[in-house]
């Protein structure tokens, strides 16, 4: 079983919980409080960290993972590999010889297969389901999906264009929706997993993401219908929520962040560069270059929990504890606080 920070944050809260229930037993004259407290705390924690610690074996299933020419999905896949899964990792230049492709090739065993797969492409997408419809063994259930693919444009409101708009939601919602409806009927077969990478962003706000952030409070909204929806059918849908991991994804690059920039100035009006400022407006930029964490593991660690635990979460969330706290400040205080706050 892997330790990670939402265990952590398990055995804290069902101290907070024992803790509460041994002073109201201690109130009203019952056993003693730290008697209580610990035999509370040490069932709840166990039977916590038991029921986590079950999983399922990768024998006999496959996964799809989408947006695996780097990053998560790069990552994510190779892992699977080598806990046993057969993999269909879907690459955007798989056919045009991109190098996450072929890194992919070289590296995975036979068992790993790099499929063509633009998720905004619905010729694409059915393909990728007859190769996998193909190349399945009769044997074999298709386990899971891990839908990954994404793109980001950084920018406030009034720099990004109305076409960025629409080319992130087409990705990261709209793809993400066409690749699971594309592939749920067999995953729902085998009463398997949908696991979708949303973000810290899908609970919150945070300056110059807007465009960004929309689609992930999207996919958030999203996975918990469909959440409920396969209930019946026995099929689980987790969704991974992490914070920064820009650069290290090569989601936002140097290149690419100083190249948006250089778009979106150029787009502006001359109302809206003299009211943001070109000195402020390049800052804005400069900011997120070389942001975030660095170490993709956390993240890679909990699609492969959402698809390996008997008993999976809904959400995981593998972020750094600065943006758990404003995730937490977000999601469960009034907006002025946050807004003050951060």
């Amino acid at each position: 079983m892997l330790w990670t920070s939402d265990k952590t944050l398990d055995v804290a809260l069902y101290a907070i919980v024992s803790y509460i229930v041994g002073h109201l037993l201690n109130c009203l004259g019952l056993p003693s409080f730290w008697m209580v407290f610990t035999v509370a705390w040490i069932l709840s924690t166990g039977t916590c960290l038991y029921l986590a610690s079950l999983e399922i074996s990768p024998d006999k299933k496959a996964v799809i993972v989408t947006g695996c020419d780097s990053g998560f999905g790069h990552d994510i896949a190779l892992q699977l590999d080598k806990l046993g899964f057969r993999v269909f990792a879907g690459c955007l230049l798989a056919d045009a010889g991109g190098q996450g492709a072929k890194d992919l090739r070289e590296k995975g065993s036979e068992r790993l297969k790099v499929l063509q797969m633009d998720v905004t492409s619905t010729d694409q997408l059915e393909e990728a389901l007859k190769d996998v419809e193909k190349l399945l063994p009769d044997d074999e259930v298709l386990w899971g999906i891990v839908n990954n693919a994404g793109i980001a444009f950084v920018g406030a409101v009034e720099w990004v264009s109305l076409e960025k708009y629409k080319r992130t939601a087409e990705v990261n919602y709209f793809g993400l929706v066409a690749a699971t409806k594309t592939f749920l009927p067999l995953i729902r077969r085998s009463k398997g997993r949908v696991v979708n990478i949303a973000s810290v962003l899908g609970g919150m706000g945070l300056a110059w993401f807007g465009s960004y952030g929309g689609t992930k409070h999207a996919v958030e909204g999203f996975s918990d219908c469909l959440r409920l929806e396969m209930r019946k059918f026995g099929v689980k849908v987790s969704q991974i929520e992490p914070s920064s991991y820009l650069t290290a994804t090569q989601l936002l690059t140097k290149e690419r962040i100083t190249g948006q920039a250089d778009e979106c100035w150029e787009g502006l009006s001359e109302e809206i560069r003299s009211a943001y400022g070109e000195e402020a407006f390049r800052k804005a930029y400069e900011g997120y270059m070389n942001h975030g964490q660095d170490n993709i593991q956390p993240v890679v660690d909990s699609a492969i929990e959402a698809l390996t635990q008997k008993y999976p979460r809904a959400r995981y969330c593998p972020s750094s504890w600065s943006y758990r706290w404003m995730l937490l400040v977000a999601r469960h205080l009034p907006e002025w606080v946050y807004d003050n706050i951060f």
